[in-house]
């Protein structure tokens, strides 16, 4: 007979980047008595990871528990960009139930309809939490219909469609069933937890089986499996068996077993069906793998995971500075560190390529691959990248690109400009409405290349009052050429370090990338032409002295404020024949080929050829 663990609730949080996910478990840690009276803790203690603060979203799918009126509630908070899609659905086998949290102003955005149908595919219950109430431009009610049309259109079902809301402030640590109702604290949603997401069913007296859904590593222990137990108990000391991917039945023994209390991993002697664990002593355990009892290895089914959409190549650095700023530079370095991404990061392919300082990185998007970039380079690696390509498709003989759901709200005055720019990069309205205070809400869909490059574009146009989102949307039959960049490079002449005047003069082409005393080489490049073509400029060129004194000559040069480029915007901004030159201290652009007369010959030979 099935039995059912009335101590245990499992549930994820899912919500678009921003809207307060983080901030709410926050909220629930402090309440349930994890945190001491006098404890000083961290806001967004989940962030855990550098990067996550920083950018304000999370990356990496977590774990923690609470307690709450003697049931343990573990809660996993998953990422809520579409990139990182591979941590969303490989944790939602972990759960029974979700909290949609949706912000009181903005409504469902991409990437809530993007969890949210993952969510209602594995049958999940879906609780609503409608959050910053508090907000004086706030409009619940209206956010619910929106919420409400999202699920109808996502094919949810009945008993679905029935979903508890619950309004809260995660900000100020509260949650009320009603709007007018007072508010105190989260008990109302701790309270619809418990009653609304279902307990753990299953067969204790079976013998085990542990789906593993994520892989973490410590230094002590190695690698550590975590995974909620499907059937039956495990013990620490046991010998068990892994059921690896390609059928292959590895024997092992749990070495130490360990629970979730608060944000704490805690040493376990046994852990029963329902629950969430960590198990070490597994050194080349994998996602998706399951661990059984060594009499019965039946392993799991595992779901999906949505294939990667965009590729780049990442290569030894060969520039003149190359070795100067990392601490990891060879192709061994290189070549450990992407395929160790690989036991964790679910989404990402490593392929080899015909040369051997050169590999084929393929992810979920840009973000996905620039946020590995941004960690190796903090970790002290220093590389080269190419400009994202995305990955095409062969369907019955035609070919299919990747397609993105993009979400705009602009100023009604900005409509026009942005239709205007959307449509040479194939995109096709969906949908148009009015947002609120004056905005517009233009949906299209529109392919994955169309989106290279936009966004910095998109900010300009609108002078930064647009908001734009987007979300994987599906393979469709390709969409046509797009016109690449309209805009050519400024290119350093020679190796030297960057002088006022040499940029002053080299100002007048176009915007600058670099300042006074920066250090370039022949082949970098140091702006952005105001024309199509390439230009190769002298920033090293000091101003010839002369006896002769003019008036006012002498004043200071004055240069226009540089573009600094993020990572993000140098992967959009280069162009096939570039490359970024990714290191610890520095992110530069640079040509393929940086001699100057190599390159005019190899451009030569490719018009040539295209001419032919």
């Amino acid at each position: 007979m099935e039995n059912i663990r009335e101590d245990i609730r499992n549930v994820a949080i899912i919500a678009h980047v921003d809207h307060g996910k983080t901030t709410l478990v926050d909220g629930m840690l402090r309440q349930s008595g994890v945190f001491r009276e006098n404890e000083q803790v961290q806001e967004r203690v989940m962030d855990s990871n550098e990067l996550e603060r920083e950018r304000g979203i999370t990356i990496l799918a977590k774990n923690t528990a609470v307690n709450y009126k003697d049931i343990k509630i573990n809660i996993v908070d998953t990422p809520g960009h579409a990139d990182f899609g591979g941590e969303v659905e490989r944790v939602l086998k972990m759960v029974d139930g979700v909290l949609l949290l949706v912000d009181a102003f903005e409504g469902p955005m991409p990437q809530t309809r993007f969890v949210l149908s993952k969510a209602l595919q594995l049958d999940l219950k879906p609780i609503v939490v409608v959050n910053k109430i508090d907000r004086p431009e706030a409009r619940p009610r209206e956010v619910i219909d929106e919420v409400l049309e999202l699920f109808i259109e996502l094919g949810a079902d009945d008993d679905q469609l029935e979903f508890p809301i619950v309004y809260a402030s995660s900000k100020d640590g509260y949650a009320v069933y009603e709007l007018d109702d007072e508010p105190q604290d989260l008990k109302p949603l701790f309270d619809t937890i418990i009653q609304k997401v279902p307990a753990p069913k299953g067969y204790l007296d079976k013998p085990l089986q542990l789906l593993v859904s994520s892989v973490d590593y410590d230094d002590y222990v190695g690698r550590i499996a975590i995974g909620r137990i499907e059937r039956g108990t495990i013990k620490t000391g046991q010998q068990a068996v892994v059921c690896k991917k390609d059928g292959v039945i590895q024997n092992v023994r749990i070495s130490r077993l360990y629970t979730f209390q608060g944000l704490r991993r805690v040493e376990a002697d046994s852990g029963s069906l329902g629950e969430i664990v960590a198990v070490s002593g597994i050194a080349d355990i994998f996602i998706g793998e399951t661990i059984c009892d060594p009499e019965f290895p039946d392993a799991l089914p595992f779901i999906d995971i949505d294939e990667p959409t965009i590729s780049m190549n990442f290569m030894v650095n060969d520039s003149p500075f190359a070795g100067r700023e990392g601490t990891f530079v060879t192709t061994r370095h290189l070549r450990d560190r992407l395929f160790r991404e690989l036991e964790t990061n679910l989404s990402l392919r490593v392929e080899e390529t015909d040369t051997s300082d050169s590999f084929k990185v393929s992810g979920r998007g840009e973000l996905h691959l620039s946020i590995l970039i941004e960690t190796m380079r903090r970790q002290g690696f220093e590389f080269q990248v190419s400009k994202p390509n995305v990955i095409y498709k062969d369907v019955d003989g035609e070919i299919h690109e990747p397609l993105e759901y993009l979400m705009v709200d602009v100023p009604e005055e900005y409509m026009g400009v942005v239709m205007e720019k959307l449509g040479p990069r194939k995109a096709e309205l969906v949908n148009m409405h009015s947002a609120n205070q004056g905005y517009m809400r233009l949906e299209f869909k529109i392919p994955a290349r169309g989106l290279i490059g936009y966004r910095s574009e998109f900010l300009t146009d609108t002078k930064g009052n647009g908001i734009m989102n987007h979300v994987f949307h599906g393979f469709e039959p390709f969409k046509g050429e797009i016109q690449g960049r309209q805009r050519g490079s400024i290119i350093a002449w020679e190796d030297g370090e960057a002088i006022t005047y040499g940029l002053y003069n080299a100002q007048e082409r176009g915007s600058l990338f670099i300042t006074p005393n920066t250090k370039v080489y022949e082949g970098m490049i140091v702006g952005e032409n105001a024309r199509l073509e390439d230009i190769v400029v002298n920033v090293c060129k000091k101003k010839h002295v002369t006896n002769m004194r003019a008036s006012g000559s002498d004043e200071a040069l004055r240069l226009t404020t540089p573009v600094i480029l993020s990572l993000e915007q140098a992967l959009e901004f280069i162009a096939e024949d570039e490359l970024v030159e990714v290191t610890p201290k520095n992110i530069r652009l640079r040509k393929r080929i940086l001699d100057t007369e190599l390159r005019a010959k190899s451009e030569a030979k490719n018009r040539k050829a295209q001419t032919e």
